[in-house]
Parts: structure tokens; C-alpha cells; sequence
């Protein structure tokens, strides 16, 4: 009963604040509205599942514009982020979520960035329109994993996101992600979670990128990598 409750409201809300979105949308060219929609969206989700989203160490975060890089464990992960942090940003997300009707559409509307992964030459344009966005004064989420984690364990990183980093030569922020496996791990993206839980979200002190050459993607890689597993 509590899974049909809970694929039932997802489904509701995904359809009613995806229409409403896409309804602002024309009148909002940097997707505010858009995303404040979506922070609702997540919020009633997260709600009815009984699921708690707590914020720790949010001063570390700086003015924008900057670069947010998270750990993935979990679905879950998106709802926990657009509900818990406190400022508007866009996520860096697969291709695929964006066919999805309504949902996909209200993405693209608000400004969140699609990637085709299997495609070089698409994956170089997705980094190039985020580093725009990031120096237009814009927050750009990524998860530097590049999927979710099948056992809950903070995966090899791929060098993309660091890329656009020293393209958009903003500060980096850290964000490591507890709790989220434990409450729904790896499965479909509408699943509703297996059990009521609390999600965690720390926010690590930013790591400077400007004024730093390219021979430090490597050493930035590892800097961030250590903070998100001291998070953790």
C-alpha cells in the first residue's frame, strides 16, 4: 500500500509541477521559478516517504557562481539535493532523463544541462555551455562518479567535471552524501525507497581553482576526492 501511495504521489506531483513548470518557464529565463518548483517537487517526495534531509556545514558555501561536485549513491541523491541546499543550481545530467516526457522537458526548461557520455564530441559542447553558465554567475552541480555507486562506496572519478572546472575557473565545492544507499540503493529512478530514513548532506570547504595551470587537474582531482572520503 505505502509503495503504491508513494509511486502514485511521485507521479501526481511529477506531472502537475512538471506542467506548471514548463507553464513559468517562458517568463523565466534563468529557470528561478523553474527551480523553485523543483525544490518543491523534491520536498513532497521526500515528505510523504517519511525520508529527513539534514544540512551540515552549509557556511562553507560560497557566492556564486562555483562548482558543486557530489558523491551518488542513491537516486535519492536528487531529491535530497534540490530540497537541502540552499542555493538555485543546475545539475549535469544523463541524456536520457530529459526524454522523459514532462519531466525531461520542465529539465531542459529550467536550464540543467544534458550530457551524452558515449559522445565525445557532445560531452565537449555540455562542458563548454556549463562553463558559460558557471561564469554567467550560475551554481552547476556534477557528480564526479559519473553514475550512481552499485554498494554505496565512492567510485574512481572521471577527469569531465574537472575539466569544466578550469574552464569556469570558479572554486569547487565538495558535497559528500550519507545515508541515501542505506534508505534506496541502485534501482530505477521512480522507485519508491525501501524504508524511512534520514539523508545527510556535508558541505566541504572549497577548493580554488583560479590561478592554478592545467598540470594541477590531477592534484585538484585528488584534493577533492579526499575531502568528499573525509566527509564521508
Amino acid at each position: 500500500m505505502r509503495k503504491t501511495f508513494s509511486y502514485a504521489s511521485l507521479i501526481v506531483t511529477t506531472l502537475v509541477l512538471g506542467a506548471a513548470a514548463l507553464l513559468v518557464s517562458p517568463i523565466d529565463p534563468k529557470g528561478e521559478y523553474v527551480h523553485r518548483i523543483a525544490r518543491l517537487w523534491a520536498a513532497i517526495h521526500l515528505r510523504v516517504n517519511g525520508i529527513v534531509v539534514c544540512l551540515e556545514a552549509s557556511d562553507n558555501m560560497p557566492e556564486p557562481p562555483f562548482l558543486l561536485m557530489s558523491n551518488h549513491q542513491s537516486a535519492l541523491d536528487i531529491f535530497a539535493l534540490l530540497s537541502g541546499l540552499p542555493v538555485s543550481f543546475k545539475f549535469i545530467a544523463k541524456r536520457e532523463l530529459f526524454r522523459i516526457p514532462v519531466f525531461g522537458w520542465a529539465m531542459k526548461r529550467a536550464g540543467y544541462i544534458s550530457i551524452d557520455r558515449n559522445n565525445p564530441r557532445e560531452a565537449l559542447k555540455a562542458i563548454e555551455e556549463s562553463a558559460q553558465k558557471i561564469k554567467d554567475g550560475t551554481a552547476v552541480l556534477i557528480f564526479p562518479e559519473g553514475h550512481r555507486s552499485r554498494n554505496g562506496r565512492l567510485q574512481p572519478f572521471m577527469k569531465g567535471g574537472f575539466s569544466l572546472a578550469f574552464r569556469a575557473g570558479v572554486p569547487v565545492v565538495p558535497l559528500a552524501i550519507t545515508g541515501s544507499f542505506a534508505v534506496q540503493p541502485k534501482g530505477s529512478i521512480i522507485s519508491p525507497p525501501e524504508r524511512k530514513g534520514r539523508v545527510t548532506i556535508r558541505v566541504g570547504k572549497p577548493v580554488v581553482v583560479e590561478g592554478k595551470g592545467l598540470s594541477y587537474k590531477a592534484e585538484l582531482m585528488g584534493e577533492v576526492r579526499a575531502s568528499i572520503e573525509r566527509l564521508l
